[in-house]
């Protein structure tokens, strides 16, 4: 089995794929900072339309099949509202959402003849957005609306679609927001358990892909220590 994974330089994304490495599935990782990656990766920017079929094209080159695609890139600036230009919600939009849309797009093809899944990281922000996260969160409302659009295809054609979506998670950008406060102020203001490791999303997803898993499709699954407090 081959498996794709976006934004596996570091976090979330290096986390998930060391986790499907760890299972026997060849994993083509890729990102922009090359020091990071695991091999066999493809440095590439997702934010340039080109770059999904040169991911895609790799891949093939690489292993002849895809079975997974895990679409993690995505890093969307926080601030207030009137702080916010029109270059940080284009830019925002066009790595995550776009750059899904099209790694997704390329990949199709190969999915429907493995009868694959795809799983889309958003971010909890997707469904409780708050003042500083207005990009982050509409990003990943669209995000999960692209997640149930495609699950219906994706019945059609014999792909598995869904979505997972990250809490607090230990990652370099959450520990520059924990501030002087340090983990257990920010636990405590945002009620919830704990702040999750990006092994919790990794170990998820590789429950999703499994044959375990296939019954989820089209699922919206929140991982965040009770952070979403709606229904």
């Amino acid at each position: 089995m081959t498996a794709i994974v976006t934004g596996a330089s570091r976090g979330i994304g290096r986390a998930i794929a060391e986790h499907l490495m760890s299972r026997g599935i060849k994993v083509i990782s890729t990102g922009r900072d090359t020091a990071l990656l695991r091999e066999p990766y493809i440095a590439l920017d997702l934010r340039d339309p080109a770059s999904a079929g040169k991911l895609i094209d790799f891949a093939i080159e690489r292993t002849g099949r895809i079975d997974i695609v895990v679409n993690n890139a995505g890093a969307t600036k926080r601030g207030g509202f009137e702080a916010l230009s029109d270059d940080d919600w284009t830019d925002g939009y066009a790595l995550k959402l776009f750059g899904a849309v099209r790694v997704t797009r390329a990949a199709w093809p190969h999915l429907k003849k493995t009868k694959g899944s795809v799983v889309n990281i958003a971010g909890v922000g997707g469904k409780t957005p708050g003042a500083e996260f207005s990009i982050g969160g509409s990003v990943n409302a669209a995000l999960l609306s692209f997640t149930k659009s495609l699950a219906e295809t994706g019945i059609a054609d014999g792909v598995q679609v869904n979505a997972v979506n990250p809490g607090a998670i230990r990652t370099d950008r959450l520990k520059k927001r924990l501030g002087s406060g340090g983990e257990a102020a920010f636990v405590a203001k945002e009620r919830v358990t704990r702040i999750g490791e990006p092994e919790d999303i990794a170990q998820l997803v590789g429950f999703i892909v499994s044959p375990a898993g296939r019954y989820l499709h089209g699922a919206l699954i929140d991982c965040d220590g009770g952070a979403t407090k709606s229904i």
